[in-house]
C-alpha cells in the first residue's frame, strides 16, 4: 500500500492514476470504481474528489497519459522514417502490438471505454499528437508517389490504425483469435505490406 504522506507532496494524482490502470486491467475499463482506485491507492473514498471531478474525470486522464505515452513510442520507433520509410513503418505496428501489452489498463482507457475524446482538450491534443505521428509516416510513404497519386495521407494513417487495433483486438490479449498459426506481428506487418502495396507506397 503506498505511503499516505506522500500524498501531501502531489503524488496523491498519480497513484489515483495507476492504481485505475490497474483495476481497468482486471475488471475493464466499465466496470470500475472510483471507491476501489481509492482503495487500490490506500486513501479514502473521499480523497479522490481532491484532484478528479469524478469517476470520467479520472478515467480521462488515464486515457490521456496513455496516449502521450503512446505517441512517444511512435515517434522513437518512426524516427523521421529512417534508415528506410517500410522499415521505420513497420517498426512503428511493432511498437503499437508492444504498447497494448505492456499498458493494457492505458490502452484498454484509451479505445475501449467508450470515452468522447473531444469533450476534453488535453486528451484530443494527446490523442490527435499519436495520430499526426502516423499521418506523418503515411505522407513520408508517398513521397514516392508523383503528387497527384499520392492517396489522402490521414486516410492510409487511419486505415492502418484500424488495422493494428483489430489485431490487437483480434489476436492479442488471450482474445478469440489468438489461436490463429500466424502471429500477431506477423499478422499486422503482412497486412500492412499488402495494403501499402495495393497503394502503390511501396514496390514488389
Amino acid at each position: 500500500m503506498p505511503d499516505r504522506k506522500t500524498y501531501h507532496h502531489g503524488n496523491l494524482r498519480q497513484a489515483l492514476v495507476e492504481a485505475t490502470a490497474v483495476l481497468i486491467q482486471e475488471t475493464g475499463p466499465l466496470a470500475f470504481t472510483l471507491s476501489e482506485a481509492a482503495r487500490r491507492a490506500g486513501v479514502s473514498p473521499a480523497a479522490p474528489y481532491r484532484h478528479f471531478k469524478g469517476r470520467d474525470d479520472l478515467l480521462e486522464e488515464v486515457a490521456r497519459q496513455g496516449f502521450v505515452d503512446f505517441g512517444e513510442r511512435l515517434e522513437r520507433a518512426f524516427d523521421n522514417g529512417t534508415p528506410r520509410p517500410l522499415t521505420a513503418f513497420m517498426r512503428m505496428g511493432q511498437a503499437y502490438l508492444d504498447f497494448a501489452v505492456e499498458r493494457p489498463g492505458y490502452y484498454m482507457a484509451m479505445f475501449e471505454s467508450g470515452l468522447s475524446v473531444a469533450g476534453n482538450a488535453d486528451l484530443l491534443a494527446a490523442s490527435e499528437r499519436a495520430q499526426r505521428v502516423l499521418i506523418d509516416a503515411a505522407e513520408i510513404m508517398a513521397k514516392r508517389l508523383p503528387p497527384d497519386r499520392r492517396p489522402p495521407a490521414r486516410m492510409v494513417a487511419n486505415h492502418i490504425w484500424a488495422l493494428s487495433h483489430g489485431v490487437v483486438e483480434l489476436f492479442l490479449r488471450g482474445k478469440p483469435g489468438g489461436r490463429s498459426p500466424v502471429g500477431p506481428s506477423e499478422m499486422l506487418e503482412s497486412g500492412a505490406i499488402i495494403y501499402l502495396r495495393g497503394l502503390g507506397l511501396i514496390g514488389e
